[in-house]
Parts: C-alpha cells; sequence; structure tokens
C-alpha cells in the first residue's frame, strides 16, 4: 500500500550510501527500498512473502541477529537509531530483487526508484572492477601491518620479561671464564655515574674490564697497598676512559662492586680470577650495608 507522503527525492550518491556488503552481495535494506519507494516497510514485505516463490536467496535474504549488529557498528546512519527498535531482523535486496519488487508493485514511483537504485549498484560494481588490484592492496598491507603489530608486541613483551627478570645471583663453575667476564660487563655498563670497586687483588684486566663502561662515569678503586697499578697506569687510562681514583685500603676481606651507589654485588672471587674456580656473584639487598661502603 502507498503511503499518502510525498516521495523523496533520491541522488545517486545517497543510495551508493545505503548499499552494504552482506555474504559477498551488494545489498539494500528494506526500509530504504521501502523509502525510495514510497511504502511502508511492512507492506513492502507483505507483498514479498506473499510472492515468495519470486524471491529466491540471491534476489533476497534476511538478515540475522549478528549480521545486523555488524552492519550497525560499521555504518554511522544505523547508529543514529534508524531501525535500531524493529520486532524482526530486516530483509535485504540485491539489485535483481529491486527490479522484482518493482515489476510486482506495479507502482510508477517504484519503477523509476527502482531505475535509479540499480544504475548506482551498476557503477558501484563498476567502481570496485576497476579499482578491485587497489582494495587487494590496501588489504594486503593491512595484513602485513597487523603481523608487524602482532610482531612487535612479541619483541615487546620479551623485552618487558627480560627487564622483570632483575639479576639477583650467579654461580659460575670452573671453566666458567668468559661467561664470568660477560656478567662483569654487564654490571659494569650498568653504571650511570659512578662504579666503585673493592678488590684485594685488582691488576691490568681490571683496568681493561672497566674500558666498556658509559662515558664519563667515575672509578673509584678500593685495593690493597701492593697493588701493582702504577700512578702511569691511571693517568693513561684517564686520558682515555676518565675518571678512575685508586685508593688503598685494608678493611675489607670480600670483593664488591657498588653501582652509582644505589646497587652492590658482592663476588666471590677476585674479579681479575672470576671463572678459574666455582664462585657467585650475587646482588645484595641491604641498604645499611651499601651506606656504610659509599661513606
Amino acid at each position: 500500500m502507498e503511503e499518502n507522503h510525498s516521495v523523496e527525492m533520491i541522488s545517486n550518491i545517497s543510495i551508493k550510501d545505503l548499499i552494504y556488503t552482506v555474504r559477498g552481495k551488494q545489498v539494500m535494506l528494506d526500509s530504504d527500498v521501502a523509502r525510495f519507494f514510497n511504502y511502508q516497510t511492512k507492506d513492502l514485505n507483505r507483498n514479498v512473502k506473499n510472492n515468495i516463490e519470486r524471491f529466491p536467496e540471491y534476489y533476497c535474504f534476511q538478515l540475522t541477529e549478528e549480521e545486523y549488529k555488524s552492519l550497525r557498528c560499521k555504518n554511522f546512519t544505523l547508529n543514529k537509531g534508524r531501525g535500531k527498535h524493529r520486532k524482526y531482523m530486516p530483509f535485504v535486496f540485491t539489485e535483481h530483487g529491486i527490479t522484482m519488487l518493482a515489476g510486482l508493485l506495479k507502482s510508477e514511483t517504484a519503477v523509476n526508484a527502482s531505475i535509479k537504485i540499480v544504475n548506482s549498484f551498476i557503477e558501484m560494481r563498476k567502481f570496485i572492477n576497476t579499482n578491485g588490484q587497489l582494495f587487494y592492496e590496501i588489504n594486503n598491507i593491512k595484513y602485513k601491518l597487523s603481523e608487524h603489530d602482532k610482531n612487535f608486541d612479541k619483541i615487546f613483551n620479551e623485552l618487558q620479561k627480560s627487564k622483570k627478570e632483575e639479576f639477583k645471583e650467579k654461580i659460575f663453575y670452573e671453566g666458567q671464564i668468559y661467561d664470568a667476564y660477560s656478567l662483569i660487563i654487564k654490571i659494569i655498563q650498568m653504571a650511570q655515574s659512578k662504579i666503585t670497586i673493592i678488590d684485594t687483588y685488582i691488576d691490568q684486566s681490571i683496568l681493561e674490564m672497566l674500558t666498556k663502561k658509559k662515558k664519563n662515569v667515575e672509578v673509584v678503586l678500593l685495593t690493597s697497598s701492593n697493588c701493582p697499578i702504577t700512578k702511569l697506569d691511571i693517568e693513561k687510562f684517564n686520558k682515555q676512559y676518565p675518571t678512575l681514583k685508586l685508593a688503598k685500603t685494608n678493611k675489607f676481606h670480600d670483593r664488591f662492586i657498588v653501582i652509582d651507589n644505589s646497587q652492590i654485588f658482592h663476588c666471590g672471587a677476585s674479579l681479575k680470577d672470576a671463572g678459574k674456580k666455582c664462585f657467585a656473584i650475587n646482588k645484595m639487598e641491604d641498604i645499611n650495608f651499601l651506606k656504610n661502603i659509599v661513606k
């Protein structure tokens, strides 16, 4: 049954905005078709149901609740409340279904509207065919970006995991000389401003390790009076890797590495002998002891 209200002017652009892709087909909602045909939606669908043999699935089909929700999420106009409180899921029509419907209703308005609608379907199909390669490339780029995001998340999670797995203690067995050396270098490279090394048996090998420190990090060596490092060694070192200071003390038996006056590591062997025999390096948590060390 036709409504008494005046027919809205239809433009190709407005029609194209109302054509959606569902189940791989270009379709239009029954409510939009009814509006253009100047019919009420329920009357339009009643005509379809009364002549259902003329409307196979590739002409007309009813949306599932999931399909309709998906359309509402993707299309702003549907989200503005249009069709929000429908009692039944809408039917959608392909261009074949719209042509069949216009012939069935035998309304001049419906026929004229169907011609414009079908022309819009054809124009959109031509556009998609012409730009098919472009759409393929865009989708391919989206896929690659998605994969890059996944890989980035994996790398980020691994980095965060490594960050959380803070060094606490490590035991080295006889012969693990390089492994022990590598850990000591990592500890040295943690320093941002100052390194204090307490070791009775410091020699030239310790200076070699300290060349790996960050630039402008100050180094203080506390060692015994019979240390083989000379003033000339210190002068030469400071010209290239400033700044190194050496002091003599007999107050310590064990070996320690203090980083930025905030972290302290206890070494069970002299740094120059690390890995020659079984020993351990562990991070100490006694803040009071750290304060006494760095006085």
